[in-house]
């Protein structure tokens, strides 16, 4: 099995053996085995022992168990304070076809994250339901929490850019770049007052919501030029900017470039 590293940009495909949401009853407990593929658990409420190889490690609330293939797994909770948990069970190849392995460690407590129990929730529903197109959704699904593991444990870059309150408003951005967007709106979807969201923004982004929002009509902005087909005032338009004044000077300031500069350099 190869291990996927840091800096390692290749595509890969999970495939996922079994998923589950475990709530343990008084008598649980998992017998000695060795672990096939490639196992990850996820406690979320009460406390349980697991044993890896001649180690014991006292699991709790936030725990998150990794295991490669081979792995030697045993585990009993406690009866005072049954477990629930996570545990999903995957096959990870690259697009050769070969077998690998993440650089997660074996233990860590990445604490109780909103964003992770969701993507969880998700899914162990679509897994289960199994809507149209659920076999792309879990795979989807999978990669999008295997990436936030990542960040979590190896990456370091999950504080505090990762507030999930954030997250939903930069999310809605991405969907609504195009539409009117106030402050107030995306406070309301975050949950925030909006001078603390304004000031939590920055914290996050290191930039101002406005700003944010106009780096990414920007950014869409730019790949419509460089598609070819569209006039400048069509693509300000379609990403947002009422006036085309205004979409030069932003284009100019964050791409450095005026967009018609920016067009002929791009065609060459």
């Amino acid at each position: 099995m190869i291990a996927l590293t840091e800096d390692d940009d290749a595509f890969f495909i999970p495939d996922i053996q079994y998923l589950v949401f475990r709530k343990c009853p008084s008598d649980w407990r998992l017998k000695p085995h060795r672990v096939s593929n490639n196992d990850i658990t996820y406690v979320v409420r009460g406390r349980a022992c697991y044993t890896i190889g001649p180690e014991s490690h006292e699991m709790s609330s936030g725990s998150l168990l990794c295991l490669t293939e081979g792995d030697s797994k045993a585990a009993i909770t406690f009866p005072d304070r049954l477990m629930h948990c996570y545990s999903v069970n995957f096959i990870l190849k690259n697009t050769a076809g070969e077998e690998m392995s993440l650089p997660l460690p074996q233990v860590s407590n990445i604490g109780m994250k909103n964003d992770l129990v969701r993507l969880f929730n998700d899914l162990v529903y679509t897994r289960q339901e199994r809507p149209p197109g659920s076999g792309i959704k879990c795979k989807g699904l999978l990669i999008l929490l295997l990436h936030r593991l990542l960040e979590l444990t190896v990456y370091n870059t999950s504080a505090p850019g990762r507030d999930y309150r954030i997250q939903k408003a930069v999310t809605y951005i991405a969907r609504h770049y195009a539409e009117r967007i106030t402050v107030k709106d995306l406070a309301a979807i975050a949950g925030l007052n909006p001078a603390y969201f304004g000031v939590l923004f920055k914290q996050v982004t290191g930039l101002t919501v406005n700003r944010y929002i106009a780096v990414r009509r920007v950014e869409n902005a730019k790949d419509l030029l460089q598609s070819g087909g569209w006039l400048v005032s069509e693509a300000a338009e379609a990403c947002g900017f009422c006036d085309v004044y205004h979409f030069y000077k932003q284009f100019k300031a964050i791409m450095g470039v005026s967009p018609s500069r920016y067009i002929s350099k791009t065609n060459g």
